[in-house]
């Protein structure tokens, strides 16, 4: 029986994209089937349609200095090579807002393939430092999947899908999630960051036995 897990995330949260490939990797060495469905969140909800240069917005938000930065690219570019996905960070790497990149991930669940389009959105961000609020840029994303480009544009230009990213929003907020990568196992273990391989594992196979 697969396990069900449930990640709120966002597209532009590195820690997303390194917890939901170390959950992966765990699955593999346990042998493990992962019925996974993702969920929006936002880091930054009130970010404008031209974005921000990605290493001044970490210092005004948190802090971060040039160095710690530096820092921080290497660690993350080390631990995401080792699982094999690539941070391409570069100088002038934007961050932007992330709504229109949900709608599309909503757009696709109908089509069974929001995981796909969620991982290519991540690709899309930090290996090709691509503006995933650009609805051209989006459609294209879609089509690299093999879906419909031009639905897709459609899709986003209406924001037909607005409405429904909000209530999901609502849902997991109203749940005391606050911060990302949460995921929930079996729809009743929160996990929140990410964790690492072995915790996972461990957290699989005590799952897989509790079934048995």
């Amino acid at each position: 029986m697969a396990v069900r897990v449930d990640i709120v995330s966002d597209v532009v949260c590195p820690w997303c994209v390194i917890g939901y490939h170390q959950l992966a990797k765990a699955a593999q060495e346990t042998g493990t089937d992962l019925d996974v469905h993702w969920h929006p969140f936002e880091l930054n909800p009130q970010m404008a349609a031209e974005g921000e240069n990605l290493r001044d917005h970490l210092a005004a938000k948190y802090g971060t200095t040039l160095e710690g930065s530096i820092k921080a690219r290497a660690r993350l570019t080390e631990m995401g090579a080792a699982l094999g996905f690539t941070f391409n960070y570069a100088d002038d790497m934007r961050m932007v807002n992330t709504f229109r990149a949900h709608q599309l991930i909503d757009w696709a669940k109908d089509q069974d393939r929001a995981h796909d389009m969620k991982l290519a959105l991540f690709a899309a961000f930090f290996t090709r430092r691509e503006d995933l609020n650009n609805v051209a840029v989006l459609a294209d994303v879609a089509a690299s999947i093999g879906l419909a480009r031009d639905a897709a544009f459609a899709m986003l230009d209406s924001g037909e899908r607005a409405d429904s990213v909000r209530e999901n929003e609502r849902f997991w907020s109203s749940r005391g999630i606050t911060g990302v990568p949460a995921m929930i196992f079996n729809r009743q273990h929160l996990v929140t960051g990410a964790q690492g391989e072995e915790t996972y594992a461990n957290i699989l196979n005590q799952l897989k036995g509790s079934a048995a």
